[in-house]
This record gives structure tokens, C-alpha cells and sequence, in this order.
């Protein structure tokens, strides 16, 4: 496999588009970033009724303007890679394709009739937000440290599941039915929100011993909110000292996460 030419028009698109440790890779990202929030303020003002009645045809004219920008970042981001397929499937470009795609969706469905599905696809430009995640690339280890976690997260949470489900069924028998602990389903979910100390009031115990638990649920609650954090926070430490050995992104595919020494990528086999 040969080497890619890093004087090449395509290596230049790769590093400015995908690498945000040059000068014009930086630059990009700004006006990128810049770009994203002001169409999420603008798809976020013209749903103000009164913003819109004013403003509707500028704010459209800029809709069509950001949508003719993302398309043509989107297709720099296809050609500046050799498998641009991978780049599609994967989720950031999912997310850029949603970005993109419902304002030309909305010439198909014109007509007074359609203003309702109109609006719909209005609301999914806000998902453009979740193109921030590609200025999150220093923050991949937090989708490491997620994954990693998840099965200590899932057996901890069973473990609530069950104290709340054992705590409730005693409430209900403690309060006798009443002052809101109708029945168990309503006794757990009293549970739920007192353990998680959200507490919203609407269902309280009377009783001594009612209060004795609730109590107790209340100092249980406290500390269970610092083990997942805990657990969490282990995880990125790791997954921090993991990330600093594959930042490279990928000329072939754009994914990161290679090894120290990694000369391929593990991905798609092209050479780092």
C-alpha cells in the first residue's frame, strides 16, 4: 500500500477538515462551530411566533444559506477521505446528513395542507447540535469511559431497582394504603423519587415509622448518587491515559483511536 502524497490536495482537505492541530484545521473548526450554533439560534427564533410573523422570509433565506453550507461541507468531508462509505455510515455522518436533508425534503411537501409537516421538518434542523460532537474529539475518551462502565453501571442500577421495589412495597404496607401510597406501583415510584432525592412532594408519609424510612431512603439516596459518578470517573481516568496514544485520525476512514505504534489503521487498513 503506498503512501499518501501529505503535499496532495486531497491530504491538505484531510488535515484542514479533520485534524484540528494546524492553523487551517482550526480556523475550520470555528467557522464550523460558528456556523452550527447561529442555524440553531435562527431554526430556535423563528419558532417565536412573533419572530417569525417579522423576520419569517429572512430567517428562511438563511436556512437555505447554512443548508448550502453544511452540504458543501459534507461533500468535503466525502472526497478528502478514501472510503468516504465508512465516513456515511458512521454517526457523525449520519448526523451530518440530518443536518442537511430536511430542508430539501421540505420542497417536496408544499401547500397549505402541509405547513404542519413543514414545521416538523423545521424541528429536526435542531438537530445540528449534535454536530458539536465533532469539536468533541478530545472528548472520545468520554464514550470509552461510558462503554467501559456500563456493565458495573447496569448491575448497581439493579441493585436500586430492587431496593426501591422492596422500600416501596413496605411503604405501601406501613402507610396502610393511603395519603397517596394507593398502591405499590405508586408506593415504588415515591420510592424512585425520594431515593434519587428529586422529591417532588406530591406523595408523603404520615406515619412515624413512614417517615422513619423515608428518612433513611433520603441518606441511602446521597451516597448512591456518587457510585455511578465514581465508577464513571475510573473509567475516563483510563481511558484518558488510553487516549493520548491514538489521537491520529484516519486518512481513509476518519476514525481515531489507533495504538501508539500503529503504523495501519485498525479500521479500514489504511497507512497512518
Amino acid at each position: 500500500m503506498e503512501k499518501a502524497n501529505p503535499l496532495s490536495w486531497r491530504s491538505k482537505l484531510h488535515n484542514t477538515i479533520y485534524e484540528s492541530n494546524t492553523v487551517a484545521g482550526k480556523v475550520f473548526d470555528v467557522a464550523l462551530l460558528i456556523l452550527i450554533v447561529s442555524s440553531i439560534m435562527v431554526v430556535m427564533l423563528d419558532s417565536i411566533k412573533s419572530y417569525h410573523l417579522r423576520y419569517g422570509r429572512i430567517f428562511y433565506v438563511m436556512e437555505w444559506i447554512f443548508t448550502g453550507m453544511f452540504t458543501l461541507e459534507y461533500i468535503l468531508r466525502l472526497i478528502s477521505i478514501k472510503r468516504p462509505w465508512r465516513y456515511v455510515l458512521s454517526f457523525f455522518g449520519f448526523i451530518d446528513l440530518l443536518a442537511i436533508i430536511p430542508s430539501y425534503l421540505s420542497i417536496f411537501f408544499g401547500g397549505a395542507q402541509s405547513l404542519l409537516v413543514l414545521r416538523a421538518l423545521r424541528l429536526l434542523r435542531v438537530f445540528r447540535i449534535f454536530k458539536l460532537t465533532h469539536f468533541l474529539t478530545e472528548m472520545e475518551f468520554l464514550k470509552t469511559a461510558l462503554t467501559t462502565s456500563l456493565k458495573k453501571i447496569t448491575i448497581f442500577m439493579l441493585v436500586v431497582l430492587s431496593l426501591v421495589i422492596i422500600l416501596g412495597s413496605i411503604m405501601y404496607l406501613v402507610e396502610n394504603g393511603e395519603n397517596g401510597f394507593i398502591s405499590i406501583p405508586d408506593s415504588i415510584y415515591w420510592a424512585i423519587v425520594t431515593i434519587t432525592t428529586v422529591g417532588y412532594g406530591d406523595i408523603a408519609p404520615v406515619t412515624p415509622t413512614g417517615k422513619f424510612i423515608a428518612s433513611v431512603m433520603m441518606f441511602i439516596g446521597y451516597g448512591i448518587i456518587a457510585v455511578p459518578t465514581g465508577i464513571i470517573t475510573t473509567e475516563m481516568a483510563i481511558a484518558v491515559r488510553a487516549r493520548k496514544h491514538g489521537h491520529e485520525t484516519c486518512p481513509g476512514c476518519g476514525r481515531e483511536g489507533h495504538d501508539k505504534d500503529a503504523v495501519f489503521c485498525k479500521f479500514c487498513g489504511t497507512l497512518l
